[in-house]
């Protein structure tokens, strides 16, 4: 038996005061940026930066990155300043068992102010992202640019925008902002895919009140120029908005469910909890309402939705149009649909970029795509068409047109004009085109179709009310059904409202392995 060798009592003791220098050095490096601060971010409803990555990761799974990186400036008193962890926390863990890369900012120290040190910590992390594959979650709340650093500030935060160009449709990237966002800090949670919102507490926008105020003479106040409300429903910044911090991270962990850990991966499966065959009498309900009589698209979308379970997204913003995702036989598919109960589910500048954007993002990912179909056309008026909505229109055709992923399509009612079109419809390489047996499908609605083609005959009739409700009758039951698309082979099938569900999930698993090679050139130019 080998003799066990103790080291020397010398080497022992300095063995130990290293381990000592060690702890000393992170349980500083641990530091909050001091007691006052701390109590008055507890006062303000917000967890401290470490508080929040605990809370969001799977327990016991956080391992930290360059905690003991220090500041390096010392100009404007920053010398004499401790800066524990520059402000910043970075490191990965693990969510439902997957790993990802989080950083989250410390406003107790300096107001949680990025300088070029801080700025490097999420860049090393945001690279060692990319590298492994994994999702990248920053907790936002900072004042912005560190004013004491000057341009290495505002360089550490074009080399964050550029990594978030990078990681675009590589590894998914959330944002949640827990505190306030402003400057040029607002532009690496514009650029990532989802951003969430504290409803109160989250603030964002490119200058404050005040200087609005000095420049413009404008008057508002924080929560009026930048708020969750603002955001999620006006500006169409913010997908997710939480009534405390609690909820935003059980709604990110909800929503990587749904996404897979990068571009060369497909979605985690489920277990179906739902029957596959399924078949729905509320859906034929639906599809015998009269024409004129508006309804919930997210009815349909449940009904059709594995454990009627529907993960929205953008629920505030352009409400006429509904994107999200849901499981169908356990698999992750994302859903665009128009939504006949707002604008009557016309396509409008707000809409379009919506679906525009959530399409490209089910296309980067390999998320198959459920469009469901009742819509009029444009949204007409001056105000559309001086706000670009023949460009900012075009971006959802062109995201269509793009998307190689699984496409299914079903014509629940109204598919009129270049709307139809634009809708994943055959033309544009809609993969399976359904519709319901009270679809219509036409460039325009038979009132006005008749009003047109037939003007001079209504003229001349001898009861013209009688003469054009004979004709919106016949072009109704000539033009406006499915079946004259389906004749031309535009529509792959006629389908009964209630069989919608087993019908596209055995479309979408016919479709699981499809490959689509396109035009090789560097890439399209997108209306932006």
């Amino acid at each position: 038996m080998a003799e066990k060798i103790e080291p020397p009592k010398t080497q022992k003791a300095f063995l130990s005061r290293k381990t000592e220098d060690l702890r000393q050095r992170r349980l500083k490096a641990m530091e909050s940026g001091s007691p006052d601060r701390e109590k008055a971010q507890k006062a303000q409803g917000k967890l401290l930066a470490r508080e929040r990555i605990e809370l969001l990761l799977d327990d016991d799974s956080f391992e930290e990155v360059d905690l003991l990186v220090e500041k390096r400036s010392r100009e404007f008193g920053l010398d004499k300043k401790n800066l524990p962890a520059d402000g910043v926390v970075t490191g990965f863990g693990r969510i439902n068992g997957r790993s990802v890369c989080v950083y989250s900012q410390d406003f107790t120290v300096m107001g949680g102010s990025l300088g070029l040190a801080h700025a490097m910590k999420i860049c090393k992390i945001m690279d060692l992202a990319i590298e492994a594959g994994v999702p990248v979650i920053g907790l936002c709340d900072s004042g912005g640019a560190r004013i004491q650093e000057g341009v290495e500030s505002l360089g550490g935060y074009a080399e964050i925008f550029y990594r978030n160009v990078q990681a675009s449709g590589a590894v998914p990237q959330i944002s949640a902002i827990l505190g306030p966002c402003a400057g040029g800090a607002v532009y690496s949670p514009a650029l990532t895919d989802f951003v969430f919102m504290i409803d109160g507490t989250s603030h964002m926008f490119i200058t404050g009140p005040d200087v609005i105020r000095n420049a413009t003479g404008e008057s508002c106040d924080f929560e009026s120029l930048g708020g969750a409300q603002t955001h999620s429903e006006r500006s169409g910044v913010c997908h997710f908005t939480a009534g405390s911090e609690h909820d935003c991270f059980r709604q990110i962990r909800e929503l990587l469910e749904y996404l897979p850990q990068n571009c060369h991966e497909k979605p985690a499966s489920a277990m179906p909890s739902d029957d596959p065959h399924r078949k729905s009498e509320m859906l034929d309900a639906i599809a015998e309402m009269a024409a004129n009589k508006p309804y919930k698209m997210h009815d349909v979308i449940w009904e059709l939705a594995d454990g009627h379970q529907f993960f929205e997204v953008h629920r505030a913003f352009a409400k006429n149009i509904v994107v999200g995702f849901i499981r169908l036989g356990g698999e992750t598919v994302g859903v665009v649909a128009n939504n006949p109960s707002v604008l009557s589910g016309a396509l409008d500048i707000n809409a379009s970029e919506k679906g525009a954007r959530f399409v490209r993002f089910c296309d980067a990912f390999s998320i198959p795509i459920l469009t469901l179909v009742d819509v009029p056309g444009y949204w007409p008026g001056v105000e559309q068409e001086w706000g670009g909505i023949i460009r900012r229109g075009a971006k959802l055709l062109y995201s269509y047109c793009q998307a190689t992923v699984p496409k299914v399509t079903v014509v629940i009612r109204k598919a009129y004009g270049g709307a139809y079109d634009v809708m994943s419809s055959k033309h544009i390489r809609g993969d399976l085109n359904y519709a319901w047996p009270c679809a219509e499908i036409a460039v325009m609605g038979p009132q006005g179709a008749v009003d047109i083609i037939f003007k001079s005959e209504i003229k001349a009739a001898a009861d013209p009310v009688k003469k054009r409700a004979e004709l919106i009758a016949d072009y109704t039951a000539k033009f406006a059904s499915p079946y004259q698309a389906a004749q031309h082979g535009y529509v792959d099938e006629v389908i009964q409202a209630a069989e919608t569900r087993p019908k596209i999930i055995r479309a979408f698993h016919f479709l699981r392995n499809k490959k689509v090679t396109g035009v090789k050139k560097k890439h399209g130019n997108i209306p932006l």
